[in-house]
């Protein structure tokens, strides 16, 4: 999710859609020409911290503009009266001229192309997950390395970090492969593997920075390939493709729960100096959407599961996507960045869609694991 999948209403000041991380209102003040409005905090910038881009009008003295020349010019500037100028002869504004009507709020992102894209990646996955659980596998192992590309990338660009992506991407799908395979020990060996080849592959380069690189790309490693073979450990079950489908619902749903509360209650912020746009309200929406969700999930859909179970899950589900969001958004905030990409029309990159649901995937795989076995 992103900071703005939340909606808190938009603050007094500002209205109108959010851009990369930052944006300015104006509006036109009696005697004022333009007065600079407030930011929208962002996930780059804190609403006390974010910068303006056009600088506060400077009253000009005197001399500046003639005062003390026989054409009048500075006086008639000092007193506001509208005059015209010979290199710029448009008017200065009507000190009367009335406010702009302000425009409703938007969540800042192109909806239609957010739900269109959606729709189709929820085609795909069904799809892949129905029809031959291999190729779901190589769609996670796909997801998994664009992923790492996107985060490695912004490491580079924002922060000089150079986590090698090589080791990085072929661990990652090799770790996806022998999760399904192998099942969680084939897992850890296969991160365990990937982690020796950054320390390998990052000494084919000077020796500076070495410890900061090689602690990326183990962080990398972990944070999106190992966190991703949960999915495939839950594929591994005779009833996997419910429970992938099962927990991307409720992931899915606890999303579309804190956007639609949030956005429409939202009042009390929820870690406003990580990410200004979620709310407690937003949070409620979350679980109380998850937990429905849930209950017919393991009631209709896990073989053997019951409806208080599903409630559990649902409560859990929301809980992890929450601190998911919340832990991508620090990285973004570290970074300066709003989006990771802008691959994905509406959404930003591949990570901005995993952010959620990789810290869940563990969390969905153990309790169902515990509810109604592995297997």
């Amino acid at each position: 999710m992103n900071d703005s999948s939340w909606g808190a209403p938009p603050q007094a000041g500002y209205w109108g859609p959010t851009d990369q991380g930052h944006g300015h209102g104006h509006a036109h003040s009696p005697g004022h020409g333009h007065a600079q409005g407030a930011a929208p905090a962002g996930p780059a910038y804190d609403a006390h911290e974010a910068p303006q881009t056009r600088p506060m009008p400077i009253v000009p003295d005197v001399a500046e503009y003639g005062g003390n020349q026989d054409d009048g010019r500075g006086a008639a500037r000092l007193s506001g009266s509208p005059v015209q100028n010979e290199t710029n002869p448009e008017p200065m504004p009507d000190a009367a001229e009335p406010a702009p009507k302000p425009q409703k709020k938007s969540a800042g992102r192109d909806l239609s192309a957010a739900i269109g894209v959606g729709v189709g990646l929820g085609a795909v996955i069904v799809a892949s997950l129905f029809v031959v659980k291999a190729v779901f596998v190589g769609v996670i192992a796909v997801a998994v390395v664009v992923g790492l590309w996107e985060l490695t990338k912004r490491l580079d660009e924002r922060k000089g970090i150079r986590a090698p992506l090589v080791p990085l991407a072929l661990g990652g799908a090799a770790m996806v492969v022998a999760g399904y395979v192998r099942g969680g020990e084939g897992a850890w060996v296969a991160m365990a593997l990937t982690a020796l080849a950054v320390l390998v592959w990052r000494m084919t380069e000077p020796p500076e920075n070495y410890l900061r690189d090689v602690t990326a790309g183990v962080f990398a490693a972990f944070y999106v390939p190992f966190l991703a073979t949960f999915v495939a450990m839950m594929l591994t079950a005779d009833d996997g493709p419910q429970r992938v489908l099962t927990f991307l619902l409720l992931t899915v749903v606890s999303d579309t729960g804190a956007y639609a509360v949030g956005w429409r209650f939202g009042r009390n912020k929820l870690a406003p100096r990580i990410s200004p746009g979620k709310t407690r309200e937003g949070l409620l929406g979350a679980v109380a959407f998850a937990m429905v969700v849930g209950a017919l999930c393991l009631e209709f859909l896990i073989d053997d599961g019951a409806w208080w179970q599903g409630l559990l899950l649902g409560l859990a589900v929301a809980v992890s996507a929450t601190l998911g969001d919340l832990g991508e958004s620090m990285i973004k905030r570290d970074l300066g960045i709003k989006d990771m990409g802008t691959l994905l029309p509406g959404h930003g990159g591949i990570m901005d869609r995993l952010d959620s649901l990789l810290p869940t995937a563990p969390v969905v795989w153990l309790l169902l694991v515990l509810f109604v076995g592995s297997s």
